[in-house]
């Protein structure tokens, strides 16, 4: 008989197409349904985007129903992409976050934006970055571009080891 456990770990097989990180450890899997019947069930797996529109959503889709439909005693297997929660960094795994360091993929700390000391909203002044260099660690590192490879991420630059790297954005 299928479990969800079972799912899960057939799902942390799949990497996000764009990151080197799971959808499990991004935090895309917000939840899996088993409708069993006689001899095999329906697996239905809702899955949070990090962008509307995001590139990479149909071959995540695909790699979904491929792998979990190879599983035996699943009949059929329905992707979902649902913005409601709407994804987020905190979504991601402490193990996620470290295999995106390893690769030079930064993310910002959980639990949300910090509030500006003295500061109601608005535009806010920006200074030197505090965001730490994933190869040195060195906080001497400025934002390049708020654009990256894709409209999750933007570039730094650290000033200490001379390497890019990039960050996740907060959405």
């Amino acid at each position: 008989m299928i479990d969800t456990q079972s799912i899960m770990n057939v799902l942390r097989t799949i990497d996000d197409p764009e990151m080197p990180i799971s959808i499990v450890d991004l935090g895309l899997v917000d939840d899996v349904r088993i409708e069993p019947a006689v001899d095999t069930a329906r697996v239905s797996i809702d899955i949070l985007p990090t962008f509307v529109g995001c590139p990479a959503l149909e071959m995540i889709a695909d790699n979904i129903t491929e792998k979990v439909g190879s599983l035996d005693g699943i009949s059929a297997v329905d992707v979902r992409f649902v913005y409601d929660p709407p994804w987020s960094v905190d979504r991601i795994t402490d193990d996620g976050r470290a295999s995106l360091k390893e690769h030079g993929v930064t993310v910002p700390e959980s639990g949300g934006k910090l509030p500006v000391p003295g500061h109601s909203g608005g535009a806010v002044e920006l200074r030197a970055s505090a965001v730490k260099c994933p190869f040195c660690g060195s906080d001497t590192t400025t934002l390049e571009s708020s654009f990256g490879p894709t409209r999750c991420r933007m570039i730094y630059y650290c000033q200490s080891c001379r390497n890019t790297f990039e960050r996740l954005k907060r959405v």
